[in-house]
């Protein structure tokens, strides 16, 4: 079964304590789609300027991800700039330029309607909200959020709860939306004002699924023993997890807690190298290799 992704895509600057680069392929469409493409055939929406490097257009060609709803705009394409910390985990954003990303209003090919299983990256709740609108009963959506929107457009987050299957965000962000100060009862709240299910990312220590009557799995993340760039883990985990159910077709609470582990593996390689430098060296054997591995931890 095929997948659509709707997000940002962009350029991005990327500063670590070892390192640093321009120019990276970035934002949450284009992490999302590359790692659903491992499971299955993908539809991206997205916008570009006419400055959008060839080499990273290549990059969605050779995932066979389909362009068809792919804008490119006159202008620039949308560019953040980042530095992480020695520990990896905070970062700071130096700068953004939104450029022909500022106008983007997702059009969906009529081809990409009937898209059974749906994936809504991190874009303002109100974008994500005109997708729903454009898509034909679509099977299992699952929308991204962050605290941005939780703080300034509330009131749209809120009736996109009502209108997806499945919500992601970090623990922080969980806390916030619901302004609890435990995990585990922000998470069953966050299940009450409208999605089936609730991820809650935690980094470094996994995730936790919560399902609206009571369902409840945790996974911890695969231990990596050098992270060289974060950036773009947690699309890429709700790449994996949309493109398994995609593959399996099955929206079972065992399918899911499944599906929650392959999205965990695909963002523990994301992290290994700059941008999307280690998916696009990564294959199919890798990721089931890695599961194997991953089995031995947490059974």
């Amino acid at each position: 079964m095929p997948v659509l992704v709707v997000g940002s895509i962009a350029l991005d600057h990327i500063k670590t304590p070892t390192a640093e680069h321009h120019q990276l392929l970035g934002g949450s469409a284009s992490y999302a789609a590359v790692a659903a493409s491992f499971f299955g055939p993908v539809n991206l929406v997205g916008v570009v300027g006419d400055d959008f490097p060839p080499q990273h257009k290549q990059l969605f060609a050779d995932r066979k991800i389909d362009l068809t709803g792919l804008e490119v705009a006159a202008g620039q394409t949308f560019c953040w700039s980042g530095e992480y910390e020695m520990n990896m985990n905070n970062r700071k954003t130096l700068s953004v330029a939104l450029n022909v990303f500022e106008k983007f209003q997702p059009k969906l090919p009529e081809s990409y309607r009937e898209t059974p299983y749906v994936l809504l990256g991190n874009i303002a709740p109100s974008l994500q909200r005109s997708v729903c609108k454009q898509v034909r009963k679509p099977k299992f959506v699952v929308a991204d959020t962050m605290d941005l929107w939780i703080s300034m457009a509330r009131a749209d987050l809120l009736e996109l709860l009502k209108e997806i299957d499945m919500l992601i965000l970090n623990d922080s962000e969980a806390k916030q939306l619901v302004e609890e100060d435990n995990l585990i009862r922000a998470g069953r709240k966050i299940a009450t004002l409208g999605p089936r299910y609730v991820a809650v990312k935690k980094g470094e220590h996994g995730c936790l699924l919560f399902g609206r009557d009571g369902e409840f799995f945790s996974t911890g993340a695969f231990p990596l023993e050098h992270i060289h760039d974060p950036t773009g883990a947690g699309d890429c985990f709700a790449g994996g997890f949309i493109g398994h159910l995609a593959r399996t077709d099955d929206i079972s609470f065992a399918n899911l807690k499944e599906a929650v582990i392959q999205g965990t593996l695909v963002a523990s390689f994301c992290c290994e190298e700059f941008s999307l430098r280690r998916l696009e060296k990564l294959s199919a054997g890798e990721i089931n290799e890695r599961r194997t591995t991953f089995g031995s931890y947490i059974v």
